[in-house]
């Protein structure tokens, strides 16, 4: 009998990489998605696998909504990658974002334990919990510890203390990955990867004439989606549900991503790339640098990509779209 999965989220960057990968273990894949009023964002991901897996309209602030659809599927396996996903717009919508990203979480926290405890469930925490605290040695890891920098940050450390909460009082498989940036080619074109290869491709093209963004040196730890989603699956069916961190342990600043991406078009980033304060931060977080040597020496987790392969296909994705 196939291993059931839900993921809420599945129309995002995520979602859709992982839906696609639980069909190549043949699974049965249902998926949760908002409504949208253009319904072209709703699901314009998952087109390609429209035959292929069952989607259902529903909210994390909507509990009959997930109720209805948990006692329908009877997962074997909850992936909750549904949140507000954007940290620099979590500071326009905070309440929303906390609503959203941590109370959401206790929704379906309660009606997992509540509808299908035998279940397993995965929470996407996020490297953002860990703010600007960083250890001696410049990486950040389960130990170091998590004062966040934004709304966003924010309201995932608490869903991430709630996961742990509910694992420990009512003896469920309930697990968190950290997941360190990752980016793809269906990364949403606000995200600042895809922002930088998509408006250097415009601007080789002679469509545009800058680039705006803003703090330059900021540094990230920069992955593939498609890498990430194979560790979740991994962390999910690991024997002992834990925490784990997933990262690649390389940090590169936004102007070296600037860099990179310029000079594969044979162009000079400095001359179209333009600070500009409104897309600063609030309160930056500076420097993100992941350990994840217990994912990789216990689930034997290895990334395929690296930051210029990355690049490189995001490259190639938007020369063939413009």
């Amino acid at each position: 009998m196939k291993k059931k999965a839900l993921i809420t989220g599945i129309s995002g960057q995520d979602g859709s990489y992982l839906a696609e990968y639980l069909l190549s273990l043949d699974y049965e894949v249902f998926g949760m998605i908002r409504r949208h009023s253009v319904s072209e964002n709703q699901d314009y991901r998952l087109a390609h696998l429209e035959d292929k897996i069952k989607l259902y309209y529903g909210d994390l602030l909507d509990v009959p909504s997930l109720t209805r659809i948990v006692a329908e599927v009877q997962p074997d396996e909850i992936y909750n990658l549904a949140a507000m996903s954007h940290v620099k717009i979590s500071f326009d919508v905070p309440a929303f974002t906390i609503q959203t990203n941590a109370m959401g979480v206790l929704n379906l926290l309660e009606v997992y334990r509540t509808l299908a405890p035998k279940a397993k469930f995965y929470q996407a925490s996020s490297s953002e919990m860990f703010g600007n605290s960083v250890d001696a040695d410049g990486v950040q890891r389960l130990t170091t510890s998590m004062n966040p920098v934004s709304p966003y940050g924010c309201a995932k450390l608490l869903a991430y203390n709630l996961v742990r909460h509910y694992r420990n009082a009512y003896n469920l498989h309930a697990c968190n990955g950290i997941l360190f940036n990752h980016e793809s080619p269906r990364r949403g074109s606000n995200f600042v990867t895809n922002k930088v290869v998509k408006t250097a491709v415009q601007i080789k093209k002679g469509l545009k004439d800058k680039l705006e963004l803003g703090n330059l040196d900021s540094y990230r730890d920069w992955g593939h989606s498609k890498d990430y989603v194979r560790a979740m699956h991994m962390i999910l069916n690991f024997e002992k549900p834990d925490e784990w961190i997933v990262a690649t342990g390389q940090t590169h600043s936004v102007r070296e991503l600037c860099e990179y991406v310029f000079n594969k078009l044979e162009l000079n980033y400095e001359k179209y790339v333009i600070q500009n304060p409104i897309f600063l931060r609030p309160e930056e977080l500076k420097y993100l640098k992941g350990d994840s040597s217990k994912t990789r020496e216990i689930l034997k987790w290895e990334p395929n990509y690296t930051f210029e392969t990355l690049l490189d296909e995001m490259i190639d994705n938007w020369n063939e779209k413009i």
